[in-house]
């Protein structure tokens, strides 16, 4: 069994976009510049947005965080919107989720110019990946891809079940692993909690990629011996012997499916620390992609 170690790969992609920048710096070309919005209070949110600001200061690049009260209207941060759509300083930017609930998430999102959606959410966005065109692809989707990449495992011909169909990971992945190419070219089923019979076909699978939100679920008893396991399960279980009080559980009962798997990514650690690198990569795109249209 191999560990699929997202936090040594995200500091090898960090390491590499850095050198990139640097080289921006010495030519005297602007450096990229990404903005996160986030609206209200919420704590893992602003935890989560700060560590995206500091991965920004590694890699040399500039940051913006636009913070707004939890009484902002769906106009007001519509507003606020256009003006990042429109200021060329800007190469990307984020909207924080959740959103109040007086505010269309959906709206939003839908706002963010596709040339400045890094996360790569815009519907233009999602249908050039599904058209296999230059795009950003969804950051955790994006992270998935280069762990898999990275550590060489073969996709071609294997059966990928997908567990989840959200359009953040589960679509966008039962997308990517039947794209032709590498990783790729794989047979597809995607799984969602209507499916049936679930056990049997997840026995089958030769790549497990698990995005449902529930602690656990993926038993040893539903994998053969030599699964790839990819967890993106990000789940607070209460714990009191911790400091904090919870810990990260992941959708894999890592200690026994781990002694099946050929390959296998630990929750936190694995997939996580992609998610950060990959908007990193995408934002650096962005930036060439602005600076070859003269902006």
């Amino acid at each position: 069994m191999e560990l699929l170690d997202g936090r040594k790969v995200s500091n090898q992609i960090k390491d590499e976009i850095a050198v990139a920048v640097a080289k921006m710096k010495a030519n005297g070309e602007k450096v990229p510049h990404l903005a996160a919005v986030i609206v209200g209070n919420d704590g893992a949110s602003l935890t989560y947005v700060g560590s995206k600001v500091k991965a920004c200061e590694r890699v040399g690049f500039e940051s913006t965080m636009v913070r707004l009260p939890g009484t902002t209207s769906e106009t007001e941060l519509l507003k606020k919107i256009h003006e990042l759509n429109e200021d060329d300083a800007i190469d990307g930017f984020i909207i924080q989720l959740p959103l109040p609930p007086q505010i269309n998430s959906q709206k939003v999102l839908m706002a963010v110019h596709p040339d400045k959606d890094v996360d790569g959410f815009h519907p233009t966005n999602f249908g050039k990946m599904a058209l296999d065109m230059s795009t950003f692809i969804p950051a955790t989707p994006f992270g998935i891809l280069e762990l898999l990449e990275r550590y060489k495992v073969d996709t071609q011909g294997k059966h990928t079940v997908v567990i989840g169909r959200s359009h953040i990971v589960g679509r966008p992945m039962s997308i990517l692993m039947g794209r032709k190419g590498w990783p790729g070219n794989s047979t597809v089923t995607l799984t969602h909690s209507h499916t049936k019979n679930l056990a049997e076909i997840t026995a089958e699978a030769d790549i497990i990629i698990s995005a449902l939100g529930v602690p656990n679920f993926v038993k040893a008893d539903m994998v053969k011996d030599g699964v790839v396991i990819i967890d993106v399960g990000i789940t607070r279980v209460p714990d009191e012997s911790r400091e904090r009080g919870y810990r990260i559980c992941g959708d894999v009962d890592f200690e026994d499916v781990s002694k099946k798997a050929s390959f296998i990514t630990p929750v936190p650690g694995g997939v996580g620390p992609m998610t950060i690198a990959m908007l990193l990569k995408n934002t650096l795109l962005a930036r060439e992609r602005h600076r070859f249209a003269g902006n």
